[in-house]
């Protein structure tokens, strides 16, 4: 099992799942990350489509193009919200920046250009909270009931003449009323105080400065420390997709042991289970033996923010590579519409765990758990693609491998969130069943999952991997 065992010791898929949580702080390390574990594996492409899709994307803070911004003698960096994040989280975090940077190249009297990814290790910037004590009329609003209230029921009649004003105070406490975030004046990061750039700034070389207009839309210590982390000179850089990264590592936690704290659970952890599975089940000719299609995983970006773009599931990407695949084996345009009937994806993206606290969240009799395996998703609306035939083929492979499956139906009263699952099938035509593994803190900086569900995760997807072609043969029903 993924969670301790007796001898307290950590499931080497979750230990494994961590070091890939850990080398991707952005969507481009994740699929950095993916790629060398696909060559280290040598992976090579078997015939035909059983897929398993999810995203490497996660709601996070990204640098504008000026970020450069100087307030109240403090350096600040602006930044952009993506996706649906819980804004609140990044407060009093220890952050730093990652992602990617094009870099200015000289060599032989020749300029190219090519991009980098970058990661500083070190917390360099913070997003300070504002002191309760600083929230003017609800702290003294407090402290003045506070006060009449310790000299007893003499007082009741002015206590009851202050009432409402005490109403009006403690609603307007963060407390009680919630932390609430306006995204484009709280949410700068700050970055160091301009006292101390002046300090720090080194003296310029004016028979070697440069003019570069790049650098004067960023601070130049930020800048600096990104050129040294990819070995070039500020000026050489030439743009750059960063984003704000939390330092704390992924840990394994929970007094049993049995929790992943980690961000980008969401959905890191249904690229890693796919990924991990396809290596797995691919590494020897033999896995491949009585295979008539071909296994797939397929990694996109901008889920998060709606999947329109040359790297998102709404893209023509998906339809080109299965249509190039099968070009490999035939000229045949009409084999492409066969493969793709023939074919089934599995919608992968994290699902919400029963909340404790919050249990009227879920609709009574559909109540996913942490430690009860990959949840399957339904909505009739077509919020998610599973149906009954793509539900029973995943299920039937759980009952097969002796894993735990749940299932999930968003209340009446309550919206519900989708996947990449209904952009693919209908753009596609291709059978799909959504499932993700329970977690809660969904969208935090920080969320949690159980340790055993990364290892049904990935015994699921492996045992779809190697079950799917036997048992689709045994189906006969119309789409």
């Amino acid at each position: 099992m993924a969670k301790t065992e007796a001898n307290g010791e950590v499931s080497s898929v979750v230990s494994d799942f961590l070091d890939f949580l850990n080398a991707s702080p952005t969507a481009f390390h994740a699929v950095d990350e993916a790629k060398k574990r696909l060559r280290k594996a040598g992976y090579v492409a078997g015939n035909g489509f059983h897929i398993v899709g999810a995203h490497t994307d996660s709601p996070c803070l990204k640098l504008k193009p000026v970020s450069k911004v100087t307030k109240g003698g403090c350096l600040e960096v602006g930044v952009q919200t993506y996706g649906g994040g819980l804004w609140y989280t990044w407060f009093d975090r220890d952050l730093t920046i990652a992602g990617r940077v094009i870099i200015r190249e000289e060599k032989d009297g020749c300029t190219s250009y090519s991009h980098r990814l970058v990661r500083i290790e070190e917390p360099i910037m913070r997003i300070p909270t504002l002191a309760i004590h600083l929230d003017r009329f609800s702290y003294y609003m407090n402290h003045l009931v506070t006060e009449l209230l310790s000299l007893g029921l003499t007082y009741l009649l002015v206590l009851c003449n202050i009432a409402c004003l005490y109403d009006i105070g403690f609603v307007l406490n963060v407390n009680s009323d919630g932390f609430k975030v306006n995204t484009q004046s709280h949410l700068l990061p700050v970055l160091a105080t301009s006292i101390k750039e002046e300090l720090n700034k080194p003296v310029a070389d004016s028979s070697t400065e440069k003019t570069n207009t790049y650098s004067s839309k960023h601070h130049s210590l930020l800048m600096q420390m990104v050129a040294s982390q990819v070995g070039c000179v500020p000026d050489d850089i030439c743009d750059f997709e960063l984003q704000a990264c939390d330092t704390q590592p992924s840990i394994v936690a929970g007094i049993n042991k049995e929790f992943i704290y980690s961000g980008r659970l969401d959905n890191l952890c249904m690229s890693f289970c796919s990924l991990k599975a396809l290596i797995d089940t691919t590494s020897s000719a033999s896995n491949l033996e009585d295979e008539t299609g071909v296994r797939m995983v397929a990694l996109f970006d901008h889920e998060e923010v709606g999947s329109d773009s040359a790297q998102g599931a709404g893209s023509p990407v998906m339809f080109d590579a299965l249509s190039r695949i099968t070009d490999s084996f035939s000229r045949n345009s009409k084999l492409i519409e066969k493969a793709i009937q023939k074919s089934f994806l599995v919608s992968a993206d994290m699902a919400h765990a029963l909340h404790p606290n919050y249990m009227d969240k879920h609709e009574e009799n559909h109540q996913p758990k942490m430690h009860g395996g990959l949840v399957i998703k339904h909505n009739v609306n077509q919020r998610y693609a599973t149906n009954s035939i793509t539900a029973f083929i995943f299920r039937e492979i759980a009952r097969k491998h002796n894993l735990p499956v749940q299932d999930f139906v968003v209340r009446n009263d309550m919206p519900c969130g989708s996947t990449i699952g209904p952009i693919l099938a209908s753009g596609i035509g291709i059978r799909t069943v959504d499932v993700g593994a329970p977690q809660l803190s969904m969208h935090s900086i920080r969320e949690m999952c159980a340790g055993d569900d990364v290892k049904h995760s990935y015994d699921h997807f492996k045992a779809f991997f190697q079950e799917f072609s036997r048992l689709d043969a045994k189906i006969t029903v119309d789409m």
